[in-house]
């Protein structure tokens, strides 16, 4: 196991640990699920996101649904989603290639035109900042209305969700909890690089994260460019890497929950995805391995393997011209397209404030190289 790996099972093993430290215990309600105790109800700006763990959850495994992303339908002038016509409107690319920030635009009151040029904007420039948001105010169910127009929502296997609505997945750290000191005991940095649950048979992909509480400054989330860091490499070695596949696992992650006193909500899952995955919007290749799900090659052996993956990861994490830093102001929901980026959160911040944030996370398509070659061996097969 990579040090990356453990650092960020640790730290996704703490959503559920942090909570039984110091200031804040779980209980068992009535119905068996495991609730936030103590002070957490009266001290969260959102109680309605508080994390619970329903013992009694269990789903079957997911099965392929067909997905045409929304950025396919969209008008690329954004008269939608940017229109001339809003006075309030300030767009800041943050870097000349990847991230910008939106200020005046309200996504809750986008209608499905601007949806789609949404979406093609978080395809284009990989991570949107979008400040002054009120999609934690909704009702969750209209939450989770807005996040399926970019496909079906997927439910975690293991992380804490909103009572009653396991499609929401959590980010919580408590208030005063040990976290900081306990995992630099062990570790040297919180830097753990991901793409969300890449396991799954049809992973994410336009991805929103909203901030409900959060420390005056630290807990920002840096991402990469997954393009660029594929078009940074030469022609031949793109050309090595044309072609192979790589095991995603799920199986750690379940084993962590469970060890830590966690749910299992769904048996966890392994499947192969390709190596370098083209976008069905933009048609830009990326480079679609990350430490946290990926485990070999197909093919290579297993020294082979952790070469080049290896290569991979130090290459991308040492890049910082290829990475932009998130901050995180109240009311912010930043948006990503989990298919061309990685992310890490940070672990920063000792002065004991609570960082809670909620997740949307719809499911897009299955990963593909090449999508002219997977057309045309679609009507091969069907001839």
């Amino acid at each position: 196991m990579s040090n990356s790996f453990a650092t960020i099972q640790s730290i996704a093993a703490s959503t559920f640990r942090s909570t039984r430290d110091n200031n804040t215990t779980v209980e068992k309600d009535e119905n068996g699920r495991l609730i936030l105790a103590g002070d957490a109800f009266e001290e969260a700006s959102y109680p309605k996101y508080l994390p619970t763990w329903d013992t009694t959850e269990h789903y079957e495994q997911l099965t392929l649904f067909e997905f045409v992303d929304p950025g396919t339908r969209a008008n690329p002038a954004f008269p939608n989603l940017l229109s001339n016509s809003n006075e309030s409107l300030k767009v800041k690319r943050l870097t000349p290639k990847f991230g910008t920030e939106v200020r005046g635009v309200q996504l809750s009151q986008l209608s499905d035109a601007g949806k789609d040029e949404l979406a093609l904007l978080v395809a284009q420039r990989g991570v949107v900042v979008f400040r002054d948001q009120d999609l934690a105010d909704l009702p969750i169910e209209d939450a989770l209305k807005f996040s399926s127009h970019f496909g079906r929502n997927h439910i975690h296997p293991t992380s804490g969700a909103p009572k009653g609505f396991p499609e929401v997945h959590l980010v919580y750290r408590s208030k005063n909890d040990s976290l900081y000191d306990s995992f630099f005991q062990e570790h040297i940095s919180s830097i753990a690089w991901h793409s969300d649950v890449t396991y799954e048979l049809q992973p994410p992909g336009t991805t929103f994260l909203g901030m409900l509480d959060g420390p005056e400054t630290g807990g920002d989330t840096i991402f990469a460019d997954t393009v660029e860091a594929y078009n940074r490499l030469s022609p031949k070695f793109r050309e090595i890497l044309s072609g192979l596949e790589v095991l995603h696992s799920g199986v750690a992650q379940a084993h962590s929950s469970r060890a830590q006193g966690g749910i299992v909500r769904r048996d966890p899952v392994e499947n192969f995805h390709p190596l370098i995955r083209q976008h069905p919007v933009t048609k830009q290749k990326a480079l679609y391995v990350n430490p946290q799900f990926s485990r070999y090659i197909k093919g290579l052996k297993r020294e082979e393997s952790d070469a080049m993956l290896n290569f991979i990861y130090d290459f991308i994490s040492k890049s910082a011209d290829i990475q932009v830093r998130a901050s995180w102001e109240p009311k912010t929901v930043v948006v990503w397209d989990n298919r061309r980026t990685l992310h890490s959160a940070l672990l920063d911040w000792a002065s004991g404030e609570r960082r809670h944030a909620f997740r949307l996370t719809p499911q897009a398509e299955r990963p593909t190289e090449d999508w002219d070659e997977a057309k045309k061996k679609a009507e091969e097969e069907s001839n």
